[in-house]
């Protein structure tokens, strides 16, 4: 192995899901980073690891980079981990690699389990085009502007959910992306008590509603609009919202009316509708 920083996916829950050269590596490096050293002590002491393991995530991350970066240039061999899939997706290991590679620094990737791929496959929906969105913001309205955003988006939409949330966020897709959307929960991918569940949006909601927050790792994939489906009223106000921002009513309103192929005038009347009652 040369020097550099090696990308190292670890399993998202079964232990047996990690690659017999991500091991040769682990084992190799010069030092290991992980996003929470008990989480891959837990991996280091089922394969016998004994490289040395040290944290970095988003509390350490920008006193620990010019150090790290430092000895990568001086042809130091590290590896990065997160607690569990492939770093960099939703974790805070970007940053890292991001200045490395500014530095022409040598990144190699060592492929593994994806939460959000394992998800996919198990979904039965449409996987030859699919869109990785993470985590929604936390707060309803700005929820509601990141899914106007993706409403139209002709692909699978594969989002990251925690159980406290999924609920209010599934209402809020229902709402923005469509009742009948197909789409389908997925929970503890690869560990005891895996689960998916298939259903419209508004079906998915009403379970989740009376079931209450499910507990574990969640994924919940969207299936992509019908081709000649009619954007709901949601969808319009926060794809009005996003273009009022940047343009003057008229402009964000013929915008809009393009992009789905509706009467101007009735967009531009709905924007108008939009500002009288303060927003955005």
């Amino acid at each position: 192995m040369g020097p550099g920083l090696y990308i190292v996916s670890t399993p998202i829950g079964n232990l047996r899901d990690i690659t017999l050269r991500a091991i040769d590596t682990l084992n190799a490096v010069d030092e290991v980073l992980a996003e929470d050293t008990r989480t891959a002590r837990k991996l280091f002491d089922a394969y016998a690891i004994k490289t040395k393991l040290t944290a970095y995530h988003d509390h350490n991350g920008a006193a620990r980079r010019p150090e790290l970066l430092s000895r990568l240039q001086e042809g130091a061999k590290l590896a990065l981990i997160s607690d569990a899939g492939t770093p960099l997706v939703s974790d805070p290991g970007w940053k890292l690699v991001h200045e490395a590679s500014a530095l022409g620094l040598n990144i190699v990737p060592v492929p593994g389990a994806s939460a959000m791929l394992a998800g996919l496959v198990k979904s039965g929906l449409p996987s030859d085009r699919f869109l990785f969105a993470g985590f929604l913001p936390a707060k309803k309205s700005a929820r509601m502007k990141a899914l106007g955003t993706l409403a139209s988006t002709p692909a699978t939409l594969i989002f990251y959910e925690s159980g406290p949330r999924l609920v209010a966020s599934l209402a809020d897709m229902a709402d923005a992306l469509g009742p009948s959307r197909p789409a389908s929960v997925t929970r503890e991918l690869t560990k005891l008590f895996e689960e998916a569940r298939a259903g419209t949006l508004a079906e998915l909601a009403a379970h989740y509603a009376t079931t209450g927050k499910p507990k574990g790792e969640i994924v919940v994939l969207v299936g992509p609009p019908e081709p000649d489906a009619a954007p709901t009223r949601d969808v319009l106000e926060a794809a009005l919202q996003i273009a009022l921002e940047t343009q003057p009513t008229k402009a964000a309103a013929n915008e809009v009316a393009t992009r789905y192929n509706l009467p101007k005038r009735d967009v531009y009347q709905l924007a108008l509708d939009l500002k009288s009652n303060g927003r955005p």
